[in-house]
């Protein structure tokens, strides 16, 4: 019996989103082009890269192109594609519009998921350790994925002064069990 499967996947993967969707709004849109450094990501880019971090998880697992074999990926093409995708010109609006579409898809891909299938094994990249995984812990990826980037959204939030509403909501619960004491 297995305690994690597409369901579980689905409704973390949504809560994760969920939270970068929030960011996505608190931040100002005058402030989506802020990048803390040069050679970084502007926040804006981040945001669209986190919406497009599924993509290789549709590439290699969905039905149209079930991959088992990581050396048959064209992985240049693969990030050309991301990587015009990132470019293309967005308003906040549009950008969380997007970051919300893409997560709702990979959430509902996720959801119809068997364990079955999550137990499959790809194969990886020669050379790579280990030699293969499993569908469930690469479909974990996204997610672990997705966070670190939320991590350095956070920290941009408040480099551009917006308290993070993670931070908030702890805020507000420590002041709440404060004052019932």
């Amino acid at each position: 019996m297995t305690y994690y499967g597409g369901k579980e996947l689905s409704a973390s993967f949504r809560t994760v989103r969920g939270n970068t969707i929030t960011i996505a709004e608190d931040i100002p849109e005058s402030q989506y082009d802020f990048r803390a450094a040069p050679d970084t990501r502007t926040i804006r880019q981040t945001l669209v890269h986190i919406a497009l971090i599924p993509s290789f998880s549709f590439l290699v697992h969905d039905d149209r192109g079930k991959v088992d074999d990581l050396a048959t990926v064209n992985f240049p093409e693969l990030m050309q594609r991301v990587g015009a995708e990132e470019a293309r010109p967005r308003d906040k609006g549009a950008t969380v519009a997007f970051l919300k579409s893409e997560g709702e898809r990979f959430a509902s891909f996720l959801e119809g998921l068997s364990d079955s299938f999550l137990a499959e094994r790809v194969a990886m990249p020669p050379g790579a350790e280990p030699a293969t995984k499993t569908r469930f812990e690469m479909l974990l990826a996204p997610k672990e994925h997705e966070m670190h980037h939320r991590g350095q959204l956070m920290m941009l939030q408040r480099m551009v002064g917006v308290v993070p509403h993670l931070t908030r909501q702890a805020q507000e619960r420590m002041a709440r069990a404060a004052s019932a004491r």
